[in-house]
C-alpha cells in the first residue's frame, strides 16, 4: 500500500480506519495498473493520470468516489456534483458491499471521462472509454 494512504487511513478514528483499509486493499488489488497518492488531501487512484476512484472522511461517514460513476448505471451509486461523479457513503466498515465495490472498480477502468484535461477545456468533459 502507498504509505501517504497508509498514513491517511492510520490518522482516522477506528472505525473510518477499517473502512480505508478495506477501501485501500480492494482498489489496490483490483486496479493494479493505478496510481494511487494523496491527493487534494485524500487518497485517490489515478489511471493515465486520470483520477478514477478516491475516497474522504465526512462528518459522518468515509464517501467512496468515482469520478466517472453517474455512467456506470448503478443504483447503489448516488450522484455528486455537477460534472460525471458518483458516491457511495459507508458510516461503518461492515456496509461495504465488497461484490459492489470490484463491479464498480471494473467499470472505474472501464469508462472514462476526461477529468485530467478538464482545466484546459474550459470544464468540458470529454468521454475517454
Amino acid at each position: 500500500m502507498n504509505q501517504e494512504i497508509q498514513k491517511y487511513n492510520d490518522s482516522q478514528n477506528p472505525e473510518d480506519k477499517k473502512i480505508g483499509i478495506i477501501l485501500s486493499s480492494e482498489i489496490d488489488a483490483f486496479l493494479t495498473e493505478a496510481e494511487s497518492k494523496i491527493w487534494h488531501r485524500h487518497p485517490v487512484w489515478f489511471l493515465d493520470g486520470n483520477p478514477v476512484a478516491g475516497y474522504s472522511k465526512l462528518k459522518d461517514s468515509v464517501r467512496l468516489l468515482f469520478w466517472s460513476g453517474q455512467s456506470f448505471d448503478e443504483p447503489n451509486l448516488q450522484n455528486e456534483g455537477s460534472f460525471k461523479a458518483a458516491e457511495a457513503r459507508y458510516p461503518t466498515a461492515d456496509q461495504i458491499n465488497i461484490e459492489d465495490l470490484k463491479r464498480w472498480l471494473e467499470k472505474a477502468r472501464n469508462i472514462q471521462w476526461d477529468y485530467k484535461n478538464i482545466v484546459k477545456r474550459k470544464g468540458v468533459l470529454i468521454r475517454l472509454k
